[in-house]
């Protein structure tokens, strides 16, 4: 076990030393002009480091999601946070909202995500706890919502906010910069900490809450505290970049036949593994038609709805 996740970290860094230096223009990292030097820490880093924070939130909120569902189709967009974070980011493009200057459509999605995140969990709290089918139906019923809303603003517009919209809530990341990646990674970091703390409970929520009491675990105290960390880097993920799709259903299922469903193990692997894909997706999407760029959820997309069907064909991953 300790060989397998020493070859993923070696994995991850090999992937994000590729996206660093490959693109549109190829960049030597033997004997840097000034223009390659400026491209790198200006352009490509912050690219890079913002793919790897959203890969990495996505990636590990689908393994705990799918833990704390009991549902293997769980992904971190199944709850409808990012729905509301896309609609209220959306709206501020479209109507030019600028409050915040270039903070403002981060700050939009964040207050989007999180409050969407209060009220998907306070629609599934009961008798003291969360209940995964209360979580569940509230999440997809307001998803669903929001993305009829986002679709009725989007018609009604015709503005130059309305391209720039689309293209965001794909995932596109070719406006990154340094200035919100800070706040991604205290976010982001906040909630893989709690997700980690609380791996062993996990463990215990999967084999069924009569087992979880037995070890000492409340059922509902630990679904609360999952659901903080997961709604965080959600939040946190479509802040940075919009919605990237498929990375949170996907990796999970990955992780497990490399490592095992230990969630100790699962979360950081699944984290490493989703942070790999954006970054291969987002330098696919920004090289294979340059000059133009296409957004990074587009490419997840393409390439994992034919995997995970791969996958649903090899192996049971109706299971978690």
């Amino acid at each position: 076990m300790k060989i397998k996740f020493f070859l993923i970290i070696l994995s991850a860094l090999a992937v994000f030393s590729i996206a660093l230096f490959c693109g549109p223009k190829w960049i030597s990292p033997m004997g840097l002009s000034d223009m390659d030097r400026q491209i790198l820490l200006s352009i490509r880093l912050p690219r890079v480091v913002v793919s790897v924070l959203m890969g990495m939130a996505l990636g590990a909120s689908g393994a705990v999601l799918q833990g704390v569902l009991r549902n293997p189709l769980a992904d971190p967009y199944i709850l409808g946070i990012s729905s509301g974070a896309a609609l209220i980011a959306a709206a501020g493009i479209i109507f030019g909202v600028t409050i915040f200057g270039v903070f403002t459509i981060p700050v939009l999605a964040f207050a989007g995500a999180m409050v969407t995140g209060i009220f998907v969990g306070a629609m599934g709290w009961k008798r003291g706890g969360f209940w995964p089918d209360r979580l569940l139906l509230a999440g997809v019923g307001l998803g669903f919502l929001f993305s009829a809303l986002l679709m009725l603003l989007m018609s009604v517009s015709s503005n130059e906010g309305l391209k720039r919209a689309i293209l965001w809530i794909y995932g596109d990341l070719s406006i990154t910069d340094w200035s919100i990646i800070p706040y991604g990674v205290i976010f982001i970091a906040v909630g893989l900490a709690i997700a980690f703390s609380r791996a062993k409970a996990l463990n215990s929520l999967m084999l069924g809450d009569d087992l979880a009491h037995s070890l000492g675990f409340s059922p509902g105290k630990e679904r609360f505290i999952l659901f903080i960390a997961v709604s965080l880097m959600t939040a946190a993920s479509v802040a940075l970049g919009g919605m990237i799709g498929f990375i949170g259903l996907l990796i999970p299922h990955i992780g497990r036949f490399v490592v095992g469903s230990d969630s100790r193990v699962l979360i950081p692997a699944s984290a490493l593994g989703g942070g790999m894909l954006l970054c291969i997706a987002d330098l696919i999407g920004k090289s294979i038609v340059s000059p133009m760029e296409l957004p990074a959820g587009i490419i997840t997309a393409i390439l994992g709805a034919p995997y995970f069907l791969y996958l649903l064909r090899k192996r049971d991953v109706l299971s978690i």
